[in-house]
C-alpha cells in the first residue's frame, strides 16, 4: 500500500489513508476503545502487535485528518473497519478497489460493512454470502440457568476427537470446507492451537464430541465465543443451553469478564438459547462471505 492515498492538497485536507507504523498503534489501540466490545477484535490484534513487534496478522490502515487517526481499517483474512465514516469508507473503499481481494470475509458493524461493500462489490464481483443481520450478543453478569458439568477444556491429546466436530461446524456455518484444496493441514494448526492456547471447551463422551465451543479472541475485559456446535443427532434435546453456560462460567473465571458472540439472524433456536441464558443484544453485525 501506498504511503497515502490521497495526494491532491484539496483532497488531503478531507482526510486521507496510510498503513500504520508500530510507534502509532497505542494510538489505534485508544481509537477501538470508543466501542470496546465491538471493537475486540482489532484490539486484540493490536495488542499483539504492541507486545510482538507487529504481529498482528493482517494490515492496519488508517484514516488520518488533521486532527489525527480517526478510523481504522484491519485487512486480513478478515476486513474489519472501526470507527469508520462516510468519508474514510471512501477511501478504504478505493485503496481495496486497488490492492484487491485476498480475504475472506468481510465483517462487522452492519452499517460500515454494508456501505463499504458497496463500495467496492462492483469491482470486486459477486460475493458467495451476504449475511446482512447478526445480533451482536453480550453478557456481562453469571449465565442464567442450569450448567451442563461436564463441559471442560479439551486436552492436546484430543486434537484428533475434536477436528471432525470442527470440520462440520465450519463446513456448515460458513458453506464450505475448510480443508478442501490440501487445507487439511493448516485447519488442524489452527485447531491444535486453539486447544494449545486452551480456548477449546467440549462435552466429549466415548471419543465423541456432544459439543464444542472456542474464545475466538480476547482482550484483558472482553472474550468472544465461536464455534458453537452440537452433534446434529443431538439437537432439540436442551445441550445447548447448560453447555453455553457453563462455557461462559469459565470464561468470566479465567479469560475476561464480559463474554460476546454474534449470531445469524436466521438461526431462531441459536439466539433463543443465547437469549435465555442472559445475554442481551447490543449491536448489529453484518458479514460479507467471499
Amino acid at each position: 500500500m501506498t504511503a497515502e492515498v490521497v495526494t491532491d492538497r484539496e483532497s488531503a485536507r478531507s482526510g486521507w489513508v496510510k498503513v500504520l507504523s508500530q510507534h502509532e498503534l497505542p494510538r489505534a489501540l485508544e481509537l477501538t476503545q470508543s466501542q470496546p466490545l465491538t471493537n475486540a477484535f482489532v484490539a486484540s490484534r493490536i495488542s499483539l502487535g504492541l507486545e510482538h513487534h507487529w504481529k498482528i496478522g493482517g494490515g492496519l490502515w488508517g484514516f488520518y485528518t488533521d486532527s489525527g487517526l480517526e478510523s481504522l481499517l484491519f485487512v486480513g483474512a478478515n476486513i474489519v473497519p472501526v470507527n469508520t465514516t462516510e468519508r474514510s469508507r471512501e477511501l478504504f473503499a478505493a485503496e481495496l478497489i486497488r490492492t484487491g481481494r485476498r480475504s475472506s470475509s468481510l465483517l462487522g458493524n452492519k452499517n460500515e460493512v454494508l456501505d463499504l461493500w458497496d463500495r467496492i462489490s462492483a469491482v470486486w464481483g459477486r460475493p458467495r454470502e451476504i449475511r446482512d443481520t447478526q445480533p451482536f450478543m453480550v453478557i456481562d453478569s453469571p449465565a442464567q440457568g442450569q450448567r451442563d458439568q461436564r463441559v471442560r477444556q479439551v486436552l492436546p491429546t484430543e486434537l484428533s476427537i475434536l477436528l471432525p466436530a470442527s470440520i462440520h461446524m465450519f463446513t456448515e456455518e460458513v458453506g464450505v470446507s475448510p480443508v478442501l484444496n490440501g487445507g487439511q493441514a493448516q485447519y488442524e494448526r489452527r485447531v491444535a492451537e486453539v486447544i494449545a492456547e486452551r480456548n477449546a471447551y467440549a462435552i466429549i463422551e466415548g471419543n465423541r464430541v456432544i459439543f464444542k465451543a472456542e474464545v475466538g479472541f480476547a482482550t484483558p475485559t472482553v472474550a468472544q465465543l465461536q464455534g458453537v456446535w452440537v452433534a446434529p443427532d443431538l439437537r432439540g434435546q436442551g445441550i445447548s443451553g447448560p453447555a453455553v453456560a457453563a462455557v461462559v462460567d469459565h470464561v468470566q473465571r479465567e479469560v475476561a469478564p464480559v463474554v460476546t458472540l454474534y449470531v445469524n439472524n436466521f438461526n431462531i433456536a441459536a439466539h433463543r438459547t443465547y437469549s435465555t441464558i442472559g445475554f442481551r443484544e447490543c449491536a448489529t453485525f453484518a458479514t460479507v462471505l467471499f
